[in-house]
């Protein structure tokens, strides 16, 4: 996917950020802006993304791994739990400056389909939604062998 299909790509999507800092928030927000997309929701805990995936349709998720009093693995559990979650298959990009090999297979485990690091550039961030985006199945919790891109 090049940077013009991204742009067409990100013009019709609705993006939930979910970081308790608002800083981090708003840097993807300018950048998301900037590469085209109309419309970025920002919220500060897994509590109020699950309401706001639960009222409205979210295209993708990217969410902070480290928040209080629940992280971002924990809002990944909850968004792939196929019984209780109204957006199961929701692609999710997930930001961490913690990027150890383990913690990256956690986050594949669980179910996370990108992994960036911070600190990170808008070039990681657009090859990132890139990867996401263009990634048509998305192998689930538990595929061992699913793809995950992953950037720093």
């Amino acid at each position: 996917m090049n940077d013009f299909a991204l742009d067409k790509t990100l013009s019709r999507l609705t993006i939930l950020l979910v970081d308790d800092s608002a800083a981090l928030r708003g840097a993807l927000k300018v950048s998301l802006t900037a590469f085209g997309c109309s419309e970025v929701i920002e919220t500060d805990s897994v509590e109020r993304a699950l309401d706001v995936v639960g009222s409205r349709q979210i295209d993708l998720v990217i969410t902070d791994w480290k928040m209080k009093p629940r992280d971002g693995i924990d809002l990944v559990r909850t968004l792939r739990d196929r019984r209780h979650s109204p957006a199961p298959n929701l692609p999710v990009i997930m930001l961490s400056a913690y990027s150890a090999e383990e913690r990256v297979r956690e986050a594949r485990n669980t179910g996370v389909d990108a992994f960036l690091t911070k600190p990170f550039t808008a070039a990681n961030l657009a090859q990132t939604l890139r990867e996401t985006l263009g990634y048509q199945t998305h192998n689930r919790a538990g595929a061992e062998d699913a793809a995950l891109a992953t950037a720093s």
